[in-house]
């Protein structure tokens, strides 16, 4: 399997035990980046309708 490195092409099939543990290594850190950054979307989400929900309850209030 050929892997990119700063635009350039190697066979990992050569790489030594350690070179494959970075790669893994390296897969792993991108996979979590990208859970972190789904949560991230939903923690956004959930802060605009929290906000939406407070300022309606102030709005409320200032009514009364």
């Amino acid at each position: 399997m050929n892997i990119t490195i700063n635009d350039k092409e190697y066979d990992s099939e050569t790489f030594t035990d350690e070179q494959k543990y970075l790669v893994r290594q390296l897969q792993a850190l991108d996979q979590k980046k990208s859970n972190i950054l789904f949560e991230l979307d939903q923690v956004e989400a959930s802060k605009i309708v929290f906000v939406e929900k407070l300022t309606s309850s102030l709005k409320e209030e200032e009514e009364e």
